[in-house]
Parts: structure tokens; C-alpha cells; sequence
């Protein structure tokens, strides 16, 4: 047997509030909708990760989801631009990745990141 894929799913009352930020802002694909859940992702990669953490490094929280995007300043900015606050960061951490923190619209805990070249 083969894992091929993890998803992570949030409870929440109210799934069109997810459309601002993770379509609008992230620029991620529906890639279902049955009225009741709603999944975005990236058409173009998939992987299968699960991580356990007493923290989130640097002294931070651990984040409910970790999200790698191509460009992290340009996704700093359009969060900004969305209204949405900046908790932590962004910040060039010693493990190889520029991040920031910031809260979806359901209160979770949101690490944007990318690697450093």
C-alpha cells in the first residue's frame, strides 16, 4: 500500500469565506466542489507530506498549514493588499526558507513560504 495524497480539511461554517484567500489571494484551483466541501490545490504538483512540530522554528507557533509558493515577497504583498495580517516575518531563517505568518479567514495559522536559492 501507497499513500497518494494527504489533505487537510477545516471545519468551518461558512466555506465561501475560504474563496478570497486561497483562490483569490493564493491563486489555487478548485479542484472540487460539492456544494458542502470545497478543495483547492495546484493542478500542476501534488505531494504527500504530514509534519509533527513542538514549534514552528525561530520560536514560533506551530502553523496549522505550511504553504510553499514560487515567489514569498509577491505573496506577502498581496496578502497585505487583501487586508489580511501579517503576524510573523517575513523572516530569512537559518533552515533555508524565507517566510512569513499569516490568518486565513477561519483563524488557522498560515506559514508562506519559499526556499532560498
Amino acid at each position: 500500500m501507497k499513500v497518494k495524497r494527504i489533505v487537510a480539511n477545516i471545519a468551518t461554517p461558512d466555506i465561501a469565506l475560504a474563496k478570497r484567500f486561497y483562490q483569490g489571494v493564493l491563486d489555487l484551483d478548485v479542484l472540487m466542489d460539492h456544494g458542502w466541501i470545497m478543495t483547492y490545490g495546484s493542478r500542476e504538483q501534488a505531494s504527500v507530506q504530514v509534519s509533527f512540530a513542538v514549534e514552528g522554528g525561530s520560536g514560533t507557533p506551530v502553523p496549522d498549514l505550511s504553504i510553499e509558493v514560487d515567489d514569498v515577497d509577491a505573496a506577502l504583498l498581496r496578502m497585505k493588499e487583501a487586508g489580511f495580517a501579517i503576524e510573523y516575518g517575513p523572516a530569512d531563517e537559518p533552515w533555508g526558507v524565507r517566510r512569513f505568518y499569516v490568518r486565513d479567514p477561519f483563524s488557522r495559522l498560515v506559514n508562506i513560504l519559499s526556499h532560498r536559492d
